[in-house]
This record gives C-alpha cells, structure tokens and sequence, in this order.
C-alpha cells in the first residue's frame, strides 16, 4: 500500500522534477487528507460518467461537466480540507496524470480511501 507523505516536511519544487516518477510521490503527498482523495476520487468518476453521457448524446455541454465535476471536486478538496493549491497549478499535465493514476490505486487498493 503507497502512504501519503507528511505534509509538514519542506516540500520540492514540481517544477524542478524532470518525470512523472519523480512526481508522482509529491503528487500523493499533495493528497494526505483522505476527504481531499474522496472528492479527487467522486470528480473523477462524475468525469467519467459526463464524459460517457457525451458519447452517449452528442451533447458538448457534457464536456463542460466533466471539467466543472473534475476541477470543482478537486478544488474544494484542495482549499476546503487539504489547505494547499492544487498540483495543477505546478504541473499541469503531470498532475492530470496523477489524478488518472491516484484513481487507479484507489481502486485496486493501493490507496487508502
């Protein structure tokens, strides 16, 4: 099971790491508050439903829903309960990266939800 890094420690900079593997672990440290992993972890699933209902439909608004379900439940996860900015505004792809790959642990278990 990955542990979420103390967030007391002093931090690295994001945007001196030159990989995603080098990224990931500050990434999780960015998510220690386990309610900030369940809204990260809610977006993502209401992303995936929007982004299905958009195939589905052929509706773009759809696609406006899912960055609003994505972003949104992040964001209050960030500033509500993790009281830190989002890794986004570091690294952006590699955070999206990282969210994708979060979800993925949570779900098969590597990540305490």
């Amino acid at each position: 099971m990955n542990t979420i890094a103390d967030t007391s420690a002093a931090k690295p900079d994001p945007r001196a790491m030159r990989s995603f593997a080098e990224f990931y672990p500050f990434y999780l440290s960015e998510h220690s508050n386990r309610t900030c992993r369940r809204l990260h972890f809610v977006g993502s699933t209401l992303t995936l439903v929007c982004l299905a209902m958009l195939v589905a439909t052929g509706r773009p608004q759809y696609f406006l829903y899912a960055l609003l379900c994505g972003y949104g439940f992040a964001w209050i996860g960030h500033f509500g309960f993790e009281k830190n900015k989002p890794a986004s505004f570091k690294r952006p792809l590699w955070s999206f990266m990282g969210d994708w790959v979060m979800y993925k642990d949570i779900w098969t278990g590597k990540i305490r939800f």
